[in-house]
């Protein structure tokens, strides 16, 4: 008879915390048709280099943070096992790159396509995030890594 020993998990986060960013989206679209168009007195031109100037600053935020955990040897889903810490990058200045990024993206999403409902969505989608995935990952994360991740907390805000 052997006896195994469980596989290392990661934080108890249940499911994919993109998929949040995606309905908050999906639902400000909806907002756009079924309730009332919400849109913004800016020239047109204006909106879309700003918004899109936005999303840019958003997605580098996310590759940037993802091209780290793929060197670290790492899986970005919460899920995971976390084998090492990671300080260089975005991480020098938010613990959360990755929901930064994805709620930046939604933030210059809205503002490009005039549908401020997206805008409007994205602070409830981060917060939504922030109890479903931040907090199980910090939980996780100060369990497993003590100091050294404490250390972390002191010295970098959560999001800015």
């Amino acid at each position: 008879m052997s006896t195994s020993v469980p596989a290392e998990r990661g934080a108890r986060v249940s499911f994919p915390p993109p998929l949040v960013f995606v309905a908050g989206l999906l639902l400000g679209v909806a907002c756009r048709y079924l309730v009332a168009s919400a849109r913004a007195p800016i020239d047109p031109t204006l909106r879309l280099v700003a918004g899109l100037a936005v999303v840019a600053l958003g997605v580098a935020v996310i590759v940037s943070a993802r091209i780290l955990f793929v060197r670290s040897g790492q899986d970005p889903a919460p899920w995971k096992p976390t084998a090492t810490l990671v300080f260089a990058g975005p991480y020098c200045f938010t613990r959360n790159p990755m929901y930064l990024g994805a709620t930046t993206i939604m933030l210059g999403l809205g503002v490009a396509l005039n549908n401020l409902w997206i805008s409007l969505f994205a602070l409830p989608a981060l917060g939504i995030v922030h109890f479903t995935a931040v907090l199980p990952e910090e939980r996780y994360l100060s369990a497993k890594f003590g100091e050294s991740y404490t250390q972390y907390l002191a010295r970098v805000r959560r999001y800015l």
